[in-house]
């Protein structure tokens, strides 16, 4: 079974899109975040560990070097030969405009680069680099402006030490698409006092406003993180995966079917990755998923009366 029978997947939307398999490779370019930096606060969320992303990814390294050390470990895998870059470690536009630009046109001048996947946080996106990222899409760039929301719920925002509100995402996402800017926004599945309505909720919040991409994540239990030290103290109980799968088969059938899924789970390296066990493997959550939604014959948009067909997904968008 094949997940992209029953989810918009980025994956599929990018072949349609381009005739060919395209992928992302994660940069690592030695951002901070001001969450940690003292402008919004010290110590970051509660659960970032940052090395549980990529920690493969080093940011002394040139972006032209780690693409193409991507690219040769992508082809070989996948067999994909154009690439999305993935400026994903900390706030990937937490910087000054002409530093980001530069840095931003390194990754395009790749020759097997055809666009930019930009991971940030929703208060830290000023006009200006909104414009410097319209202005790449209008070359004819595909561009990602990747947001991490995490909940609709202020009260979780603050209770894991995220530093911004819903409010903050709102603007930003109202702005971005105003500009044609597609927007694919973060989603953490089991934070603190949340259950299956807090997600529900926080994606019907999403919707509301708009988005054009989404990416959930279970919550992971990272070394060097003060969840770490709430979980070793009781103050945490990790998804099971049997829940999250659930959940994510809950919000993918209440999800309309032009929304490109980017990513449906997140793993974290075993030398970091403390709890739930099972957030070390993707594929197994990727199955359970599949299947799922393949059992109970639903796919993307069903709960809506529109349910996802993979065959009609032209230039990346489904109808």
């Amino acid at each position: 079974m094949d997940l992209s029978q029953y989810v918009h997947t980025l994956g599929h939307a990018l072949q349609a899109r381009h005739g060919q398999r395209v992928h992302k490779v994660a940069l690592n370019v030695g951002f901070t975040c001001p969450n940690r930096d003292g402008s919004k606060g010290r110590g970051g969320c509660t659960f970032c560990n940052n090395d549980s992303f990529a920690p493969e990814r080093q940011p002394d390294r040139s972006i032209t070097d780690q693409i193409s050390s991507g690219a040769q470990a992508v082809q070989r895998l996948t067999g994909a030969r154009k690439l999305m870059a993935y400026f994903q470690a900390y706030t990937n536009t937490y910087a000054d405009i002409d530093r980001l630009r530069r840095l931003y046109d390194e990754a395009l001048a790749h020759p097997e680069v055809i666009g930019l996947s930009i991971g940030t946080r929703p208060d830290c996106v000023p006009l200006e680099v909104l414009d410097l990222l319209t202005g790449y899409r209008e070359r004819g760039v595909d561009v990602w402006l990747e947001l991490g929301l995490q909940s609709a719920f202020d009260e979780t925002l603050a209770r894991v030490n995220r530093g911004h509100g819903f409010a903050e995402y709102a603007e930003t996402t109202r702005q971005a698409r105003a500009r044609g800017l597609p927007v694919c926004t973060h989603l953490i599945l089991g934070l603190p006092g949340e259950n299956a309505d807090h997600a529900r909720q926080t994606l019907r919040q999403v919707l509301e406003v708009g988005t054009d991409g989404l990416k959930l994540h279970p919550l992971h239990v990272v070394k060097a993180t003060m969840l770490a030290f709430q979980w070793r103290r009781g103050g945490y109980t990790p998804l099971r995966q049997a829940d999250y799968v659930e959940q994510c088969i809950d919000l993918i059938a209440r999800t309309p079917p032009e929304v490109v899924f980017h990513r449906l789970t997140g793993t974290a390296a075993a030398e970091i990755l403390l709890a739930p066990a099972w957030c070390e493997h993707k594929w197994p959550v990727i199955n359970a998923i599949t299947q799922g939604l393949a059992a109970r014959g639903l796919s993307q948009g069903s709960a809506l009366g529109r349910p996802y067909r993979p065959e009609n997904v032209h230039d990346g968008i489904a109808a």
